[in-house]
Formats: structure tokens, C-alpha cells, sequence
């Protein structure tokens, strides 16, 4: 054999990264050791598998190829050496999930697998649906929770559970406990918003696609619990998951709005590459993920603690 996994490893980091000196820093190794390992893996096999555009490094077909095939052993590397420590070969895990799925189910489930794999090492990547698809892409992330769908033709997509998003206000706001309203109504009131990429956004913006009108857009927020504060002090109407409601409906600081011309439906899916090797500890994640929902029909029934 002519290569080494460091020199996999190093080339897997410089085309994550499309940089040589921050490759360098997510390995711990300096620069010059890191440009070394990668010359001498494509001098070894008189091939260049990436290209230099600017700044950046870029893969070409080659190393494009070679991508999936040197994650995919690195991976099984890790597993057998955890396993040779009497680690059960779980290894680590990257996670990556969207800011619903990463506030309110994602720090659950890795507690638990922690607890039950005491070596396991998890980190946790809590971004935007396009942000997230960007990382599974890339291989930067070993397992995406997102909401919605995702279409990319290099990303395996499996359902998990329903979600439905709510449109809601404060209890001291003009359309508080009215039994029904036309779409014209919601669409001219003020709105806090989520950013563009989200999958809140995107499920929204596509339940009133047919409407000529659009929303009048006051603020918008990368956060949930921002968009939550905001409106419960009044600046306007929000629209996020029944998962992340259920709390500030129980106290009554929030209250829904009926939105029957609305299909706001979706669905929380996992996301892996589709040439990833799915190690025992992606396997196990996946498991937990299920257990979690079983029984429950959409997420708001899934029973969790509740927040003071």
C-alpha cells in the first residue's frame, strides 16, 4: 500500500476546508506538514487532485472521486481502532440539525447516547436546512436532521416523523382568539420572520405560494426563541413549529391563529451522504432517533420534559 490514513486524512480536511492552513488547524498539524502529506500522496501517484483557484483549492474529477471513497475508510479505520480499545467501535459522531430539531430533540438524543456509549465523542452542528445539506454534501457532516425535503441527487433522504408549523401571536394582539381569518388578514399584518435557507421559511413562503399577495416582513431572526420573544412582546406574528410552541401555549404567553387556506405539514427527515459508510455509531444515532418518536404521529406528541 502507497498511501498512508494520514495522508487520506489530510486530503479528506484540505477538501472540506479548500484550504491548506485551515486544514492544517482542524488537524493539529502545522502547514508545512499538512501541504508535504498532500504533494506526496499526488506525487506517489503522479496525479493532482485539486485545483488551485485564488486562494482556494478546489477538487477536480479525480479527487471528487476519491472523496467519498477515502471518508468512507477513514471511517472504517476509526471504527476498528475504537474497537481494538474495547470501545465498542462507536468512535465520533458529527451531527448536524436544524435550529428545531437542534433546540428541542437533538441535545436530548445525544445525552442519551452518550449515556449509553461513554466513549462516543458527538458534536453537534446547529444551522439552517441549507447550511446543514451543504455539510452532508461535503462530508463534513456524518448525519443531517433537517426539516423538509431534500432533493439533492447525492444525499439519501429517509423520512422521521411529521411536523406542522403554527402561525401565532401574542395574547394581547388584535387577532388573539378570533375563530377564523382570510389570508389577506395574516399576509398584511407584520411579520417576524426566519432567515432565507431555513426550512421554516421555505415550508411558509410555499403554503402561500398561490397568493398574489406577499408577507410584510417586519424583522427577521435566525432564531426560534428570538421569534417567540418578539412576538410575545408584541412586534408582530410569527409562524414556527407546534414543537417549539407547546411550552408558551401551556402558559398562555402565546396563542395559535387559524390558518385553514395553509398546508403547513412537513416533514423532519434524516440526511447522509449517499456514499457515506454508515459506521456502528451513525446506526446507533439513527436508532435512538427512532425510539425517541415511536408512538408519536407528528412531533408535537413526542413526550419530552416540559420548560418552565
Amino acid at each position: 500500500m502507497h498511501y498512508t490514513l494520514r495522508q487520506l486524512e489530510v486530503f479528506v480536511a484540505v477538501a472540506q476546508h479548500e484550504s491548506v492552513s485551515q486544514a492544517a488547524r482542524s488537524l493539529a498539524m502545522s502547514q508545512s506538514a499538512t501541504s508535504t502529506a498532500l504533494t506526496e500522496l499526488e506525487r506517489q501517484f503522479d496525479c493532482q487532485l485539486l485545483d488551485r483557484l485564488g486562494k482556494r483549492l478546489k477538487l477536480n474529477a479525480l479527487g471528487f472521486q476519491l472523496l467519498p471513497k477515502a471518508v468512507a475508510l477513514l471511517d472504517r479505520a476509526e471504527e476498528i481502532e475504537e474497537l481494538l480499545r474495547g470501545q465498542n467501535g462507536v468512535g465520533a459522531l458529527e451531527v448536524g440539525a436544524t435550529l428545531t430539531i437542534g433546540n428541542y430533540l437533538a441535545t436530548l438524543l445525544i445525552s442519551d447516547f452518550m449515556q449509553r456509549y461513554p466513549g462516543s465523542r458527538v458534536r453537534l452542528a446547529v444551522r439552517n436546512t441549507r447550511h446543514i445539506i451543504d455539510g452532508v454534501r461535503q462530508h463534513a457532516l456524518d448525519l443531517g436532521l433537517i426539516e423538509g425535503q431534500c432533493d439533492d441527487e447525492m444525499i439519501v433522504s429517509q423520512p422521521w416523523v411529521e411536523d406542522e408549523l403554527c402561525v401565532f401571536c401574542s395574547p394581547r394582539h388584535p387577532l388573539a382568539g378570533r375563530a377564523h381569518l382570510e389570508l389577506e388578514e395574516l399576509l398584511r399584518e407584520d411579520w417576524i420572520m426566519r432567515e432565507e435557507g431555513s426550512g421554516t421559511r421555505m415550508t411558509l413562503e410555499h403554503a402561500a405560494r398561490h397568493r398574489r399577495s406577499r408577507f410584510n416582513m417586519l424583522l427577521e431572526l435566525e432564531h426560534t426563541e428570538g421569534i417567540k420573544r418578539a412576538v410575545e412582546s408584541g412586534l408582530g406574528i410569527g409562524c414556527v413549529s407546534k414543537l417549539a410552541l407547546r411550552d408558551a401555549f401551556r402558559r398562555g404567553s402565546l396563542v395559535a391563529l387559524p390558518t385553514p387556506e395553509l398546508d403547513l405539514k412537513r416533514q423532519f427527515t434524516f440526511i447522509w451522504h449517499r456514499h457515506k459508510y454508515l459506521t456502528t455509531g451513525v446506526r446507533e444515532f439513527l436508532r435512538l432517533c427512532r425510539e425517541m418518536t415511536a408512538g408519536a404521529s407528528k412531533s408535537d406528541d413526542i413526550a419530552l420534559p416540559p420548560v418552565p
